[in-house]
């Protein structure tokens, strides 16, 4: 043995060392085998060269020829074998240096170690082999605890790897059976399929069965996706009928000029297309501006319209405060008969003048009462003085009537409604003067 083969009180191999406490064994960190001596330095303490030039190398079992040198001195022959030994150190050092920084193949280093091995036993070389071969084994220790860690660290990746594919399968699954947020889902299987590229390590049986499933849960998901999308197609096939039927009639109504029943119609119209749903965008936008364009035509209409009517309704309104002013100056005190002809006379030209502000109408009839009032008393005086005139005046006042309502009628086949309520009201006043003279023919 030589002073680097071996430490007191050790057992086992080189790759570590086992100490004896108290007669317990106890188990220590593995110990490296001492870096091996460059045999360059000094070849002739690991061998020799005969005088014929057999050059030999020195090992525990004896000396071992290694080759013959005639190519020059001896000295140089053995530096030669030396050099050859070096190169085998040097790789040996390497397959060190590289299991130690983690940067090595253990597997790599395990073969190349193993050739190392099998090689020393004839190796050509001089220098201390078994401080090699100790080296050699360390490499083959360290090379196999590497293998063994990658194997477990391959295990665990593979069984992260597996969990994270059952997660996005599982995740894959909830999504296609439940979600009916068609957009965010779509991205968000995207997503797991790019990541599921990613993941490495899974054995193949496993990766199949998985990937079947995610597979089946994407096209579970489009499916569902695709038929809502069909039935959304259908149901805004059938809204844009709708709608285009909306802006058909719409659109026929805009010339009306049956302002209140028709403004309620495009009300009505408004509540059934919000119900008919959505169209395709492209085409709502379009039936919606059709519909809105109708709509505002009518109601602009119906505004000028009104405009007009309430500017000829305040002029109205004037007139018949006019008419009020002369209605009050008739004095049925003095000629009766005259009054009475003023008054009609201002009946029919305030029925001519036609409708006012409607919050001006209570006001306005109830002035022309009061005054329609006040003669009709003085009429029923007048009645009540002169009875055997009374006959003569129910004879005239029903003519009166008879001749009014024949005017209405006149008016109302020629469809010529306003004449028609104006001859309607005169006749009804007439009536009301007719059953007070009866009244007092009746009780004379």
């Amino acid at each position: 043995m030589t002073e680097h083969e071996t430490t007191p009180e050790t057992t086992g191999d080189s790759g570590g060392t086992t100490t004896v406490v108290e007669g317990t064994k106890q188990e220590s960190a593995p110990v490296a085998a001492p870096p091996v001596p460059v045999a360059s330095d000094h070849p002739d303490r690991w061998g020799r060269v005969d005088a014929d030039g057999t050059v030999y190398v020195k090992t525990a079992d004896g000396e071992r020829v290694v080759g013959s040198w005639q190519a020059g001195e001896p000295a140089e022959g053995l530096a030669h074998f030396a050099r050859r030994f070096d190169d085998l150190r040097t790789e040996v050092e390497l397959l060190v240096a590289r299991l130690s920084s983690g940067a090595g193949d253990p597997k790599h280093a395990l073969t190349s170690a193993k050739h190392v091995r099998e090689t020393l036993k004839d190796a050509a070389v001089v220098g201390d082999l078994e401080s090699l071969a100790k080296r050699v084994d360390h490499v083959l220790t360290k090379a196999e605890e590497g293998l063994e860690k990658a194997k477990t660290a391959k295990e665990a990746a593979r069984t992260q790897s597996v969990a994270r594919k059952q997660e996005l399968v599982e995740e894959a699954e909830t999504l296609a059976n439940e979600s009916t947020q068609w957009k965010t889902t779509g991205d968000r299987l995207r997503q797991i399929l790019d990541e599921w590229k990613t993941i490495r390590g899974v054995d193949r049986k496993t990766d199949e069965q998985l990937w079947r499933r995610f597979s089946k849960a994407r096209d579970a998901f489009n499916r569902r996706r695709g038929s809502h999308f069909a039935d959304l197609d259908r149901q805004r096939g059938v809204a844009k009928n709708r709608k285009q039927e909306l802006v058909e009639e719409a659109e026929k109504l805009v010339q009306s000029d049956d302002w209140g029943p028709t403004a309620g119609r495009y009300k009505d119209l408004m509540v059934e297309w919000k119900g008919a749903g959505r169209a395709p965008k492209e085409a709502d936008d379009v039936l919606w501006q059709r519909f809105r364009a109708a709509q505002d035509a009518f109601f602009a209409r119906r505004s000028e319209a009104f405009n007009e009517r309430d500017a000829e309704f305040g002029t109205n309104a004037q007139l018949k405060e006019a008419l009020l002013a002369e209605a009050e100056a008739i004095d049925p005190s003095g000629d009766l008969e005259t009054a009475r002809n003023q008054l009609y006379k201002i009946q029919e030209r305030w029925d001519a003048i036609g409708k006012v502000p409607r919050e001006r109408v209570r006001d306005l009839e109830g002035k022309l009462r009061s005054i329609e009032e006040k003669v009709r008393g003085a009429v029923d005086a007048q009645w009540r003085r002169s009875d055997p005139e009374a006959e003569a005046r129910v004879a005239q006042f029903r003519e009166r009537v008879e001749q009014f309502e024949a005017q209405a009628e006149k008016a109302r086949s020629a469809g010529d409604k306003r004449r028609a309520e104006q001859a309607e009201a005169q006749a009804q006043q007439w009536r009301e003067w007719l059953s007070a003279a009866e009244a007092a023919v009746a009780t004379r």
